[in-house]
């Protein structure tokens, strides 16, 4: 009988976390990203999730941009980020501290960390 609570309250805390973690994504972000000239500038990204889909939108001094095919799994995040005719592929890693996002951006592989945003 102990075994049995044991084992379900053990299952019900790892979804529980996992739940947790999953809904973690959701918010706002920033970052400061580098340039192909070699300068920063502040990005913001509001991430919004639902099952493996996730949605929201970017913005930065130029506007604020829809995110399309989003994909949530794991600890990983997948998106494309439309700035005014370019469609630039994006893909991050979400870290379970709860405080940051590893993200690729685009095909020249800048890397920026975004932190939890208000």
């Amino acid at each position: 009988m102990k075994r049995k609570i044991l084992i379900t309250a053990a299952l019900l805390l790892t979804f529980g976390a996992a739940f947790a973690w999953f809904a973690g994504v959701d918010g706002k972000w920033n970052a400061m990203l580098k340039g192909p000239d070699g300068n920063e500038f502040p990005i913001s990204y509001t991430f919004k999730t639902s099952d493996t889909t996730l949605t929201g939108s970017v913005t930065s001094s130029i506007g604020t941009f829809a995110i399309s095919d989003g994909k949530v799994k794991g600890d990983s995040i997948w998106f494309t980020a439309h700035i005014n005719t370019m469609a630039i592929k994006n893909r991050g890693r979400y870290y379970a501290d709860g405080d940051s996002i590893s993200l690729r951006v685009g095909k020249r592989a800048t890397h920026t960390n975004l932190k939890r945003g208000n």
